[in-house]
């Protein structure tokens, strides 16, 4: 997936290429109690982004999906949007000096009410092929808008406990 502006390509390997972040959505449970919704975010390259779910409802969820960029302010504030196997559209926002994520969530129908079945590792074919399913419940407008704020703990560079992915590895 390309970087947008292409202008941005040097912005792009200063701001983003191969970093990681760990982060935190001060969120709600389902009966309006505090939770932590822990994050492991990594902007493998250009092509690819790798994460994993530590906190909330889709905790133990390991993934990585094609990714596609957007320069809104080099050194400020960066785009980055990917579709998942379960049929979620993605988007974050990261803003470089505030050290904060802003995300976008349209959950599907089944990724949000199986939220348990959309935990695994995409590495496992049963994880994959469950997640699929899961895209093939409710239709396109039976969607959960999800739009929360989180805080960066860590800000680094490299995989950290995640591992690499080829961008030769499947995805949509």
């Amino acid at each position: 997936m390309p970087v947008h502006p292409s202008s941005a390509k040097s912005a792009f390997d200063a701001d983003i290429r191969d970093r990681h972040l760990i982060y935190d959505y001060d969120a709600q449970d389902s009966e309006g109690r505090p939770e932590k919704w822990r994050y492991e975010m990594w902007f493998q390259n250009e092509d690819r982004i790798n994460y994993a779910i530590h906190g909330g409802p889709m905790a133990g969820r390991i993934n990585y999906q094609a990714a596609d960029y957007q320069c809104i302010r080099p050194g400020e504030l960066w785009q980055c949007n990917w579709l998942e196997e379960t049929g979620t559209i993605c988007s974050l926002v990261f803003d470089i000096p505030r050290q904060k994520i802003t995300t976008l969530i349209a959950f599907s129908k089944g990724h949000w009410e199986k939220a348990e079945e959309a935990h695994g590792d995409k590495r496992n074919q049963a994880d994959l092929e469950r997640w699929r399913g899961l895209a093939k419940m409710g239709i396109q407008t039976d969607r959960v808008m999800l739009s929360e704020q989180a805080d960066i703990l860590e800000d680094f560079r490299g995989p950290g406990q995640l591992k690499p992915i080829e961008n030769s590895a499947p995805v949509l």
